[in-house]
């Protein structure tokens, strides 16, 4: 009799449990207050496509600033909320805040803040990979914050007017801030590959910077989040950078010499060659070329070669440009701009971009400029 007692007060409990534990697994629910709201009226709940972001929902604050969403998610999903007073397609965002979490269906998230915390602090129950988006975005703003903080100081030392002295101090720190940044925010993904939140701190590092790795994550997450589209995409756009990347053979070409000969990458066969997108039109390139230049005429007896790959349409100004800017080496266009075969070949989205090739054929370097070209040369023809 005891065991039977004991075995239907077990089946009791487990009932019991069950009627208080199951959860409406065809959406999931925000639960939230906000603390001292003010003059704080509204809240909206903003979801992340791979277009970017868009309000999908609103509220108003309830008595001592309680609010409510349910909400269908079609998958695991980063989701926002937004407190302030204007509307869902309102322009004006000062004044407002943004909490970010992760959610799917059959979550039952809380949520909390204190409008009067000037760090917009929060606390969310109910979904782990929240914690994880908090943990990253305390990493972005620390180096947000350290950059802040630098460009008031050179702000107020140069009364905001360029002051190219105080920029050759400056600029130094900012970009060591920038280059620590980027390997936090590399260490936080890494460490949490089978979350949202490293898939999203992922979306935030330069992909030139960090093609390689972007890569590399691209294909240790390809099994997972297979119903997120915004993920997927990323896989796919990782997969279309992979053959021009570093290490990789660079596709071959042919293209219509300014002279109107034909020039192919395999004339530099067994060279160091440097294939330079640029154009007349472009601005950043032009500033680039006397960096170019320099290099060129340093390291091209020692067997450095530039094939310059031009996106102009018109002949004239990319002659001109030629000529003023004292470009010396091989050009080449089917002015055609972004859209001509070589550009496509290549995947060209932007100008300035370079591919420095080896004599082997495999792609070394990309996309590197500046003191960095400069660093990269030295160091191969050392």
């Amino acid at each position: 009799m005891k065991v039977k007692n004991m075995a239907a007060a077990g089946a009791l409990l487990m009932l019991s449990a069950g009627m208080y534990s199951c959860k409406n697994q065809s959406q999931f629910s925000v639960s939230g207050t906000i603390k001292n709201p003010g003059a704080l009226k509204a809240v909206y709940l903003i979801e992340a496509d791979s277009s970017g972001l868009k309000v999908v929902d609103s509220t108003s604050l309830g008595e001592g600033g309680k609010f409510e969403f349910k909400h269908v998610a079609l998958y695991p999903n980063l989701f926002k909320l937004r407190v302030g007073n204007t509307g869902p397609q309102g322009s004006e965002m000062q004044g407002e805040n943004l909490y970010d979490f992760i959610a799917k269906n059959g979550d039952d998230i809380e949520f909390e803040t204190d409008n009067n915390n000037k760090n917009h602090e929060y606390t969310i129950k109910g979904s782990d990979d929240s914690d994880k988006i908090k943990e990253f975005n305390r990493i972005s703003n620390l180096y947000g914050e350290k950059n802040a903080k630098l460009f008031a100081e050179y702000q107020e030392k140069s009364h905001g007017e360029r002051n190219d002295s105080l920029l050759k101090i400056y600029m130094p720190i900012f970009l060591k801030n920038v280059s620590e940044s980027g390997e936090a925010v590399l260490k936080f993904v890494n460490d949490n590959k089978k979350s949202l939140a490293g898939f999203y701190a992922a979306t935030t590092l330069d992909p030139t910077k960090y093609e390689a790795q972007l890569i590399k994550f691209a294909d240790d997450i390809r099994g997972d989040f297979k119903d997120n589209p915004t993920v997927q995409k990323f896989i796919a756009q990782m997969d279309k950078a992979k053959p021009i990347s570093l290490g990789h053979k660079a596709p071959e070409f042919t293209v219509n010499g300014i002279d109107g000969k034909s020039i192919k990458l395999s004339d530099y066969k067994g060279k160091y060659v440097m294939i330079d997108f640029w154009a007349s039109w472009c601005q950043p390139c032009r500033q680039e070329n006397p960096n170019v230049v320099k290099q060129y005429n340093t390291f091209k007896d020692k067997g450095f070669n530039i094939l310059g790959v031009s996106l102009d349409k018109d002949k004239a100004p990319w002659q001109k440009a030629i000529s003023d800017d004292k470009l010396t080496w091989a050009h080449g266009s089917d002015l055609n701009g972004f859209e001509g075969p070589t550009e496509r070949l290549y995947h060209i989205e932007a100008i300035p971009s370079n591919f420095i090739i080896d004599p082997q054929g495999n792609i070394v370097a990309k996309n590197i400029t500046g003191a960095d070209l400069e660093a990269f040369l030295n160091k191969t023809f050392k």
